[in-house]
């Protein structure tokens, strides 16, 4: 692999900041060398955190995204940098969940993309929230998202 394909990576090896929003957050890719090649890809950040727009109050949730590679991989520690920068971005559950994914999908231009939102209880009630592109890809092996449902004491 040719070290040309990184020349443009702004993030990756030195200092960063964390960005201020989502909307400043800069996602960076790669071309895909196995462009060939369906495969998937999971990140899973178990300690996602953003507020809530109304009371201000921290929501946690533990987030899955799969994705198979079109032309482009996202990288990581740009992705990092970004779902950091929802700690201080007020907006409901649902609309986190399905705004990371969108802005994936429309970066990436993904053969297939989906996300898991797994929110931890607040007021008693967890909330879960899925997305993905359309049909999974035919033969590429998408392992279960390995999050159990929500169980209180019942």
């Amino acid at each position: 692999m040719s070290e040309d394909i990184y020349s443009n990576l702004k993030q990756l090896g030195g200092e960063t900041r964390i960005p201020a929003s989502p909307e400043e957050a800069e996602l960076e890719r790669v071309p895909n060398p196995q462009a060939d090649v369906a495969y998937n890809v999971r990140f899973t950040a178990p300690e996602f955190t953003s507020l809530c727009p109304m009371t201000g109050q921290p929501d946690f949730a533990h987030l899955v995204i799969d994705y198979v590679p079109g032309p482009w991989l996202v990288e990581s520690k740009s992705l990092k940098l970004f779902l950091t920068s929802f700690r201080n971005h007020g907006a409901f559950h649902e609309d986190c969940t399905v705004s990371i994914a969108r802005r994936l999908a429309d970066f990436l231009d993904p053969q297939w993309l989906r996300i898991g939102g797994y929110w931890y209880p607040r007021g008693g009630i967890p909330i879960d929230v899925f997305w993905q592109t359309g049909p999974l890809p035919e033969g590429v092996w998408i392992p279960d998202q390995g999050v159990p449902p929500y169980r209180g004491r019942g």
